[in-house]
């Protein structure tokens, strides 16, 4: 056999492996949207769009990739549902004054940056939303448990088994899979599922309907 066609059978192997792999990828990806619990996200739109009404604030945040997925959910809110309207939607990413979090990280504990701003910001009647994949991330229970104390609502997006946020927020939306990436993913298609919902509920014009 010439070095040639090792080359070409191994390179055909690669590929046949990555191909299973995106497959794979995929299959997780699908069949966890396909067990999301559907009255979850509709509990989801009602909370937001109760909050709107009571021109209460939304609070966003998380750690990592799910800071990011906070971030353009805020995003969305801030400009996608508010933008040419005379109400807009009141929203924070907690995660995105970075001065903010590394003064509170560096002089007081990581486990406070979300907490310590959400004493400057919380009322009651809004609406606190922390994104986490396994559910357990400190910084997020004690926001938790702060808001909730204070008169606001708390929503959890998680994934694995939930964890801790599963247990205390007042509504779960759950993408059940042990798995970071695929949990952020479906996060992901949360927000965008949401947005448009709502965009349909206040009969926003939508390009792509």
């Amino acid at each position: 056999m010439t070095a040639h066609s090792l080359s070409s059978n191994s390179e055909q192997a690669t590929s046949s492996a990555t191909s299973q792999y995106i497959d794979d990828y995929f299959y997780k990806v699908s069949t966890t949207l396909d067990q999301l619990d559907r009255e979850s996200l509709e509990d989801f739109v009602d909370l937001i769009l109760e909050t709107y009404q009571k021109d209460g604030t939304i609070f966003f945040f998380g750690n990592g990739g799910s800071g990011a997925n906070a971030s353009h959910f805020c995003g969305d809110m801030v400009k996608g549902l508010s933008y040419g309207s005379l109400k807009r939607f009141r929203a924070l990413c907690l995660n995105d004054n970075i001065p903010a979090l590394m003064a509170v990280a560096n002089d007081i504990s990581y486990d406070d940056i979300f907490l310590e701003q959400l004493k400057n910001f919380v009322q009651p009647g809004d609406l606190v939303v922390g994104l986490s994949g396994s559910g357990n991330s400190p910084n997020v229970v004690k926001a938790y448990t702060y808001a909730q104390s204070h008169g606001a609502k708390t929503v959890a997006l998680c994934g694995f088994n939930g964890g801790k946020i599963k247990e205390i927020a007042d509504l779960a939306v759950h993408a059940n899979i042990m798995d970071m990436e695929v949990s952020e993913d479906i996060h992901l298609v949360i927000a965008h599922c949401v947005k448009r919902i709502i965009m349909q509920r206040l009969g926003i014009p939508c390009p792509y309907d």
